[in-house]
This record gives structure tokens, sequence and C-alpha cells, in this order.
């Protein structure tokens, strides 16, 4: 490129760079010459000469779920806007790696991590030696120390659960609870589901807590049949995630019980399927495109160097009704 345009390096950076002590027929030269080589400049060589890769890690649990899958494609797409390139590490909620993530490893050369943890400990996250700047995104980071969008789902259970009580349900089950050993999102959407139970005058009845190992369809199935062979009187299941909520619909059409008709089911999530499914499912929402905005929106203000106490936004959620639970 000198060589072409008769000119030093130096004064190609500068003209590439648009600094403003270049004499105006030497701009025109190199930018001529810039034009006829069609020329793009190395954005990610230029970033690490000013201590910067442009680059983000995502530390998610799993991206064929069809949330986390949502959110990390909402996350890559805000990431862009910003002019930032995101790279994902999947977890699989495995603890090793998940401590792996918080310590670097092996998200190295980022400028910041977004990380969505399920099973580390909050001590042992808030004890990261790692000096990246950082997001936790999820209701599994109370008091970490870090920067945090979380998701009421104390609220989440209350809106679900409230809105099958108003519907005429008396005997609503909780699909997907983890028994004593309850994770934060677990005890939160527990908690929702007792107080809407308790402000309709509904007393709680442990036997319609259903713990389920994980939360994907085949668990929402199982747990469904062996709810309804114990409790044939439920008349309506709010499900911990869609996922769950789309098995146990499939389990009840089996056991010949109509939805919504003999039982309603809420999910939560609001999944691309929940739209298509037969019939399809009423749901909390989550605003993915909010949780990546306003995620990304806190990193970037720390790699602009804000270094202000940690922060703590909550993305919003909505009802959305349709056919497995009408009003």
């Amino acid at each position: 490129m000198a060589v072409a345009a008769g000119v030093s390096i130096k004064t190609v950076s500068n003209v590439v760079n648009d600094h403003p002590h270049v004499r105006p027929e030497m701009r025109a030269r190199v930018r001529a010459v810039i034009d006829q080589l069609d020329y793009r400049p190395n954005g990610i060589g230029r970033q690490l000469r000013q201590g910067r890769s442009g680059l983000v890690a995502l530390a998610v649990p799993n991206v064929t779920s069809s949330y986390y899958g949502e959110l990390t494609s909402e996350l890559v797409r805000t990431a862009r806007e910003r002019g930032l390139t995101l790279i994902v590490e999947q977890t699989d909620a495995d603890l090793e790696r998940e401590r792996e993530v918080s310590d670097g490893f092996p998200v190295r050369m980022v400028d910041g991590l977004v990380f969505v943890p399920l099973t580390i400990p909050v001590e042992e996250l808030s004890r990261r030696r790692d000096t990246t700047p950082a997001v936790v995104i999820g209701e599994n980071g109370e008091g970490v120390g870090l920067d945090r969008v979380t998701i009421d789902s104390a609220g989440i259970g209350d809106t679900a659960t409230r809105h099958l009580l108003d519907s005429g349900r008396r005997c609503v089950a909780f699909l997907g609870d983890k028994g004593d050993d309850r994770p934060p999102v677990v005890a939160q959407r527990v908690a929702g589901y007792r107080r809407a139970l308790r402000r309709a005058g509904v007393p709680f009845d442990s036997s319609l807590l259903r713990a389920t190992p994980e939360w994907e369809r085949v668990h929402g199935y199982d747990g469904a049949r062996a709810l309804l062979a114990e409790r044939p009187d439920v008349d309506a299941v709010f499900a911990a995630n869609d996922l769950l909520a789309s098995g146990a619909v499939r389990a009840l059409t089996e056991l010949g019980r109509r939805v919504p008709d003999d039982v309603a089911v809420v999910g939560v999530d609001d999944v691309e399927e929940a739209r298509y499914s037969t019939p399809s499912l009423t749901t909390v929402a989550l605003d993915r495109a909010e949780i990546a905005r306003l995620a990304l929106g806190l990193l970037a203000a720390r790699l602009a160097g804000d270094d202000s106490p940690p922060k703590l936004v909550t993305a919003s959620h909505h009802l959305v009704v349709r056919e497995s639970a009408p009003a």
C-alpha cells in the first residue's frame, strides 16, 4: 500500500485512521490507492494495538435449548450492533466448566464476559481470579459483586398461577420443582406460585409440587403422567418453562385429558414453538431482546471505564394468553 502510493507506512496509517495532520493532496493520493486496491483495514489488528480485541465471550448452559438458543441469537445481534463479536462457550451447566469460565478459561483474549451460571456457588463466583469485566444474566448470582441482569421469577410464578386461578381453576400443580435443593430460579417460581395461592385463599398442598430431573420436554411428559396418576383431580398445571409445558400437554392428551377444558397449562419463556404447538401455549414471556440490550449495555459501560458499584437491573415479563389456558 505504502509503496503503491509512494508514501511512508506512517502516512498510510494516518490516513486510514483519519488523523487530521495529513496534507489534503497526500490524503487524496492514499485514498485513491486504497480504492484502486480495494483495501480493507484490519480492524482486529487495530483493536489489539489499542489494547482491545473486539471480542466478547458468552458462557451459556446449552445453545440447543430453545430459550438459551434464542437468547444467544439476541446477544449476537446486539453485540454486532455495538461493533463487537460474540464467541460462545457452552458450559452444559457443568460445575467444573463454569469454574473454568469464572477463572478466565477457555475464554481468553476477550474484552468482556457475559455469563449465564446455573451451578457455580455465588461465593466462588465472587472470588473469581479473572479481572475481565463481566455481566451475569439470571437469578443465580445474587450478591455476586458483578453487574447482573436478573428476571423476577417470583413475579413470573405469581403471574402464571394467578391467571390459572382467575380462570376458575382450584387444583393447580407446579411442574419443575427440585425438592429441598432448589436453585434460586426454582425457589423464586415456587414462592410466586404460593403467593398467588395465598392471595386467592387456596390452601397450599405440597403434593402438587412435582419435581423433575431437568426442564426438558421428556421430563414434562413423565412428570405430568406421574402427577395425574397420583392426583387425578388436577385441573391446571403451571410448568416452570415452555419445554416442560409442551411435554405435559402431550402427556395429558395421551391420558385423554382435554387441554384446556379438563386441564389448563401455562409455561414460561415464550419460545417460538409455543406459538405453533397444538394447542398453542399460554406462557409468561421473557423479553430476550431487552435482556441482551441490558447486559451488553452494562458491559459496554465497563469497557468505557465505568468504575461505579455493581448494578442490578431486572428484565420485564408479561403474560401471553393462548389456547392452552384462555382467560
